[in-house]
């Protein structure tokens, strides 16, 4: 009688659990993708209130982990998921599937006194690898750069290690920061600070210098002309299903995206 008693609290429980988790979302990743994640999981819970959506940062890294581990239902980054990444997920047996959910810019930032107002891809590059170590040898004033990084767990770093740095190695000098909050707190309060963010971390409280004589827009985003252009990513196992489909869906729907352009964001070409 016992050990039935027992097996009937276990099915319970199980039950529970599953009941539980059926009316649930999880999300955790990019800080990149957490404004847009936070807005929209706040609009589709109000409009399903009998779905729950949890949501938060970590990183690109934390995120597509979460996916590989089976301990997320989706897994936000604002880089690609990296071949070893991807190898890993199939081992675990799962298709770590990407859903493209909005653009996004690398705004590179400086102090507001700073009157530096563009710079070469080649000029950031040394910048950031040390060969460049006071603003006069570009063209502003004759102060030492303070160099502020995302910290390299962070989608953000991966993208412009990428996109800028190439093969170059980050000056050891750098302040690693691990959100973009922080980093454009940080070259706010900095004179001689540069850092980068997502465009849609920009409030006024810093500049953003145009690349190669490109500003980061809606539309030099959108069309990749601005050089530090990229997609932002909702990982999901395999492609999306039930509870986790309608908030994709809602995502990329009319009212999703403009919450992404709410956000500071650009939209997704083609998104409805």
């Amino acid at each position: 009688m016992k050990q039935k008693l027992v097996l009937v609290i276990m099915m319970i429980a199980a039950a529970f659990a599953f009941a539980k988790k059926d009316d649930q979302i999880t999300m955790v990743g990019s800080t990149t993708v957490l404004p847009i994640a936070q807005a929209t999981a706040e609009a589709y819970m109000e409009l399903n209130p009998d779905i729950d959506v949890s949501v938060r940062g970590g990183g690109s890294g934390v995120g597509i982990a979460g996916i590989i581990a089976g301990t997320c239902d989706i897994g936000n980054a604002s880089r690609h998921i990296k071949d070893k990444e991807r190898m890993k997920a199939k081992e675990n047996g799962v298709n770590a599937y990407e859903n493209v959910v909005a653009n996004d810019g690398i705004a590179v930032i400086v102090h507001k006194s700073n009157g530096v107002k563009d710079l070469t891809l080649e000029q950031l590059k040394k910048i950031y690898t040390g060969e460049i170590t006071n603003w006069k040898d570009v063209g502003g004033p004759d102060l030492g750069i303070v160099i502020v990084s995302r910290d390299v767990s962070s989608g953000t770093y991966e993208v412009f290690e990428e996109k800028v740095l190439h093969d170059d190695k980050l000056n050891s000098s750098a302040l690693m920061l691990a959100s973009n909050n922080a980093v454009a707190t940080t070259v706010k309060d900095t004179k001689g600070a540069v850092g980068y963010v997502g465009i849609g971390y920009l409030n006024g409280t810093v500049n953003a210098v145009k690349i190669n004589g490109i500003e980061a827009t809606e539309k030099t985003i959108q069309d990749k002309v601005y050089p530090i252009a990229r997609t932002l990513h909702m990982y999901t196992k395999g492609k999306p299903e039930g509870r986790v489909k309608g908030y994709i869906d809602f995502v990329l729907s009319a009212k999703g995206q403009n919450l992404v352009e709410e956000m500071g964001f650009v939209k997704v070409k083609g998104a409805k």
